[in-house]
């Protein structure tokens, strides 16, 4: 099992050349053409100083629609994506490989969007009587559970969303969760069935689904399908009309909000922003409003759908800046940028990075902590979610303490309250205090809510593992007649380890689960120790719930009586929680024959051999040492 659940985000930008295109109105994407005549292109007209930088100055705020697209995963939202770039001549048609803005290694292999991408595009519509060149720009969203926050960044910088749903498979969980993030940030949504061309799609059903759980007008829902383009020309006149211009306010101070970032090796890091109010020039200096540090802008530019350079940055509108930060760890993400010396009021909802899982990450080898090092310093150069702290184990020597939003847990930061009066937030089992005068008191633990939407059939099946997982009803309905909903405080300890596989495995793989961060609540939570012959070992040591104490040390100890490779002493293993012993394995001592040289003679001769080698046994158990291999840690990861 790994530690990072992400992988790295090292993107590497590179710009490319610039199409232009003759745009038709047209029913199938078989029609478009292209051509280099720059007096039939509907594209913006080029700036004969910058050679190749397009002027934005010819798209007020009115002539800008920002716009999101979310849904669950695989209901095609990125190849929705590739097709708009398509309908807007910003990439050709069959340029390049599919899922164009998915860009990272692991969102192609795994056909998932892991990183949220933005582009720029260029549409003439037809609009209040006159034909109007816009400037739309698109940000494609990851739909996973574990990127939420991500998404409700993104679409802090949109006026709109296209809420993309499954005409077969319907609504899911992600698609619950991320229409409420739309809709708690005031934004038109235009509601979407793709994939029409399926043989087993449902579309009727699927717009009584969206009436019955969001109360969308069914009229307004757009039947598409990406994958054959039938559709498409429904939706970027639907965005242009239902979708209001950005807000802001081109005399005011410049307020930007930073909505991603990642390490290019040649420029730095990159900023992902949207132009809130004012305007952004090439040379200005910002200002951070999190860090107070300031910058100079060396570079800005618009994202077509590559990087491309055009001097300034108007309001509404979005790109990128270069501004000769070091770290992404500078750039967080929802921050405010502003011009320094202006006094400006940041732009609500930034919060920062709350670490909620600790994992350790340890070399097998202890030689190889130096390339470990190395590795994870270039993992964190391009993810500012990570946070890496070093650290040593009496049990495993050197290693890392891994703080991550999401990841595969070894512990899960608590909030503690001692007999001493004292609290704090612990983030290592090990710092908790074994000493009788600063007895635990009181553990607050993180929460989740969740999200869940499986047939009706497993409705009494799923109920009953939530309940085993400590799970809190909190809503129950039926979307339909097939399929129920429901919604559930949990422990975030319960969920993270293999809770999605059991409820994929308990309902036939049908069910939809989705999360978000709640609040802490008061728990039982005990600190489980694991001693061997007496001596605790801080690496194994964990937070359990009260209830679950008994049944975890039984199976902590079974599995390290496995593992651990028996000695020339007898071994005892034990699970405790303070002084008390909950459960124990003894591992027996390799023993060598010492009567094999005793043919005769008497009794008091052999029970004197055998004495001795009983001292012998009990002074090696004193100064012996116990070698726990690597592959017991992994086990004990399994144990929830």
């Amino acid at each position: 099992m790994t530690t990072f659940k992400r992988a790295s985000r090292a993107l590497t930008s590179k710009l490319s050349a610039i199409y232009t295109c003759n745009f038709h109105p047209v029913t199938s994407l078989s029609h478009f053409s292209y051509t280099h005549n720059a007096s039939f292109c509907s594209r913006p007209r080029q700036n004969s100083k910058e050679g190749s930088t397009i002027d934005l100055n010819q798209y007020p705020s009115d002539n800008i629609r920002n716009f999101s697209i979310i849904a669950h995963v695989d209901h095609g939202k990125s190849t929705l994506a590739d097709r708009l770039l398509e309908l807007t001549g910003t990439i050709r048609k069959g340029h390049g490989q599919p899922q164009y803005l998915d860009k990272l290694q692991v969102e192609r292999e795994r056909g998932i969007t892991v990183k949220a991408q933005t582009a720029t595009m260029f549409h003439r519509h037809k609009f209040l009587g006159s034909d109007t060149d816009f400037l739309l720009n698109l940000i494609d969203t990851p739909g996973h559970v574990d990127f939420s926050y991500e998404v409700s960044r993104s679409l802090a910088a949109c006026q709109g969303a296209l809420l993309v749903v499954d005409a077969a498979q319907g609504v899911q969980a992600q698609t619950v969760a991320n229409f409420y993030l739309a809709f708690e940030s005031n934004l038109a949504i235009i509601p979407v069935i793709n994939k029409i061309d399926q043989p087993t799609a449902d579309p009727d059903r699927v717009k009584a689904q969206l009436k019955s759980m969001f109360d969308l007008n069914p009229s307004d829902v757009l039947l598409t399908s990406a994958k054959t383009g039938l559709g498409l020309e429904q939706v970027l006149p639907a965005a242009i009309e239902r979708i209001p211009p950005p807000p802001g306010k081109s005399t005011s101070p410049l307020r930007m909000l930073l909505l991603d970032s990642y390490y290019d090796e040649y420029k730095g890091v990159i900023c992902h922003v949207a132009i809130v109010d004012g305007a952004l020039h090439k040379g200005d200096k910002i200002c951070s409003a999190a860090t107070g540090q300031s910058y100079e802008v060396s570079d800005v530019g618009i994202m077509h759908p590559e990087l491309v350079a055009t001097g300034i940055l108007l309001t509404g509108q979005v790109g990128y800046i270069v501004s000769g930060m070091r770290s992404t760890k500078e750039a967080r993400v929802g921050d405010t940028l502003h011009h320094t010396r202006t006094v400006i009021q940041p732009l609500p909802g930034f919060k920062p990075a709350k670490h909620m899982v600790f994992s350790g990450l340890y070399p097998a080898d202890g030689s190889d902590f130096e390339a470990l090092n190395h590795a994870i310093e270039r993992l964190t150069c391009n993810d500012a979610s990570v946070s890496v702290t070093k650290e040593s184990s009496t049990a495993l020597g050197l290693g890392f303490r891994n703080m991550e939003h999401t990841s595969f847990p070894l512990f899960l930061q608590c909030h503690i309250f001692l007999s001493t009066q004292m609290e704090g937030m612990v983030q290592n089992p090990a710092a908790l205090p074994s000493n009788p005068k600063n007895r635990l008191i009181a553990c607050w633990e993180p929460t989740v809510l969740a999200t869940i939407i499986i047939p009706s059939e497993y409705v009494g099946s799923v109920i009953s593992l939530c309940a085993e997982r400590r799970g809190e009803q909190l809503e129950y309905s039926f979307i339909d007649s097939q399929r129920a909903f429901m919604k559930y405080r949990m422990p975030l300890r319960e969920i993270v380890v293999d809770f999605y596989n059991e409820l994929k495995s308990i309902t036939s793989g049908y069910a939809s689960f989705d999360y978000e961060d709640s609040e802490y609540q008061a728990s039982d939570l005990l600190k489980l120790d694991i001693l061997l012959n007496g001596q605790p070992v801080d690496a194994m040591a964990t937070i359990v719930h009260k209830s679950k104490a008994p049944r975890v040390g039984r199976e902590l100890v079974e599995k390290l009586k496995k593992f651990i490779d028996r000695q020339m002493f007898e071994i005892i293993i034990q699970a405790a929680i303070g002084s008390k012993v909950i459960a124990r394995e003894t591992l027996s001592a390799m023993r060598k024959n010492v009567l094999a040289k005793c043919y005769g003679g008497d009794v008091t001769r052999k029970r004197k051999l055998l004495e001795k080698q009983k001292e012998g046994k009990k002074r090696m158990k004193r100064v012996g040492s116990v070698d726990i291999p690597q592959e017991a840690f992994h086990e004990l990861l399994k144990v929830s």
